[in-house]
């Protein structure tokens, strides 16, 4: 007998260490626990996305695992010609992700599916669940000043994690009645000092980039503290030794996402069970 019963999933922001999704879905769905919806911010809504299209994570994987330096080194797109909007224009990102996400728009998705981004004039949250996939996406995980806003319905978006950093409260508002929270944010007093793709060298002062990576990163902490006590479980992945921008340690991220869902598994099962109507 049907129920409206639905497991919510909301991925949160975080740039590489939101890689760490893919080992938390992975191991939630070897364990036969549903989800019937997905929100994601930033990095937890492009894995949203491309594991709502079908239902499936092991294509995320293979490309998450098959990144390097050089190949991360290639989606960079500065455009001199729009530098006062960001450093980057974010094109060569959209192209990457084409063939993953492809043209389908968010209604054709096998899971109900939410990105979260901001708008950059009025500091307001935007949840987008209608239109272009790839749009929604490349929304979500426009980083303030790096990337160009992206324009949507006349608005200017950029990263969901100013406002809204583990969209716990969305995944309610599409109908969950159990929602499972993933924050990849850790306490940043207990991350290394690093750099956007290593290690930040002792006594140094940082650059421009890193700065602005790491204020992001402190604000979305601060804020997710609050959002996450919306979820009813919540799964925190330890990626503190990740630097925000290494992609290239898929492996890690992805290995730390899965131990820390499989952690709390059994916990959710339990859950589940008190929860679900007979």
């Amino acid at each position: 007998m049907e129920t409206d019963f639905k497991v919510g999933l909301a991925l949160g922001s975080g740039a590489a260490l939101g890689i760490a999704h893919i080992g938390v879905i992975k191991a939630i769905k070897e364990a036969g626990i549903p989800i019937h919806l997905v929100a994601g911010t930033s990095m937890g809504a492009l894995v949203g996305a491309c594991y709502a299209i079908d239902g499936e994570i092991a294509h995320v994987e293979e490309i998450a695992l098959d990144y390097n330096l050089r190949k991360i080194a290639r989606l960079l797109d500065p455009k001199f010609a729009l530098i006062r909007m960001g450093f980057l224009h974010g094109k060569r990102v959209e192209n990457f992700l084409k063939p993953i996400i492809g043209d389908v728009t968010i209604d054709k998705c096998k899971l109900p599916f939410a990105a979260v981004a901001t708008d950059i004039f009025t500091a307001t949250e935007v949840v987008i669940q209608q239109g272009s996939l790839l749009k929604a996406v490349r929304a979500s995980i426009s980083i303030p000043v790096v990337f160009v806003p992206v324009k949507h319905e006349g608005r200017f978006l950029v990263d969901g994690g100013i406002v809204n950093p583990v969209p716990a409260d969305v995944a309610r508002s599409m109908g969950a009645t159990f929602t499972i929270a993933v924050n990849v944010l850790n306490d940043p007093r207990k991350r290394r000092q690093s750099g956007l793709i290593g290690k930040q060298k002792p006594g140094k002062p940082p650059g421009i980039m890193n700065t602005l990576v790491q204020s992001i990163y402190i604000m979305e902490y601060e804020i997710t503290r609050a959002s996450i006590l919306k979820a009813d479980i919540i799964i925190e992945p330890d990626v503190s030794n990740i630097e925000p921008y290494a992609f290239y340690r898929g492996t890690e991220a992805i290995d730390a996402g899965y131990r820390a869902a499989v952690e709390v598994i059994p916990e959710i099962k339990r859950m589940l069970t008190k929860a679900e109507p007979d």
